[in-house]
């Protein structure tokens, strides 16, 4: 589930894209928090996702608070695969968020994309080919929908492609950190 801060109004509209720049993926249920219901009154909007990969694509990352071991996982691999080792020790998270916001949201509400070579792309990625969303997974390339990840579909490795997936989140996925996935993805 993602938390962007509170985007909806009292009749439960989204009124807004984002609240603030710490765009973060929460747990659907941790210790004793009790949520009367989606989008309650003077509660973060909850934004649902298919999968950690999906959420990483729209430029989310893990709580630090609901999800800390993971965070903190992810936001040493973040700082490898983005800045200079003599720098990390003093890179904090609102940081890391302001980097992140950046590359994932266009003033207004719009993705951001960026080209890459498709066969660059390190499992976990997700991009965008003929109009339809895709993960690029060890099996192959999968399309997104809503109920999961089909089957594995033929396309050039070669060809330049947009990707969804922000190009720092690329990289840390690059070093070897592994986004989750839906079922669907292993087959």
């Amino acid at each position: 589930m993602g938390n962007r801060g509170i985007l909806h109004d009292e009749c439960n509209r989204i009124v807004k894209p984002w609240a603030h720049k710490a765009w973060v993926t929460c747990l659907l249920s941790f210790k004793e928090i009790k949520r009367p219901r989606p989008f309650s009154q003077g509660n973060y909007s909850e934004l649902f996702f298919l999968d950690e990969t999906t959420a990483f694509s729209a430029g989310h990352r893990p709580c630090a608070h609901c999800q800390r071991e993971r965070h903190l996982r992810f936001k040493e691999a973040w700082l490898r695969a983005n800045v200079a080792e003599a720098a990390r020790s003093s890179t904090n998270m609102p940081e890391i968020d302001n980097a992140l916001h950046n590359e994932r949201a266009i003033r207004g509400g719009g993705k951001q994309t960026f080209d890459a070579t498709l066969s660059d792309l390190p499992v976990g990625a997700m991009l965008e080919y003929e109009g339809q969303a895709f993960l690029v997974a060890t099996r192959g390339y999968l399309p997104w929908s809503f109920e999961g990840y089909g089957s594995p579909r033929n396309i050039d490795g070669g060809m330049s492609i947009k990707v969804l997936t922000p190009e720092s989140i690329v990289r840390t996925f690059a070093i070897g950190f592994i986004p989750n996935a839906h079922s669907s993805a292993n087959g």
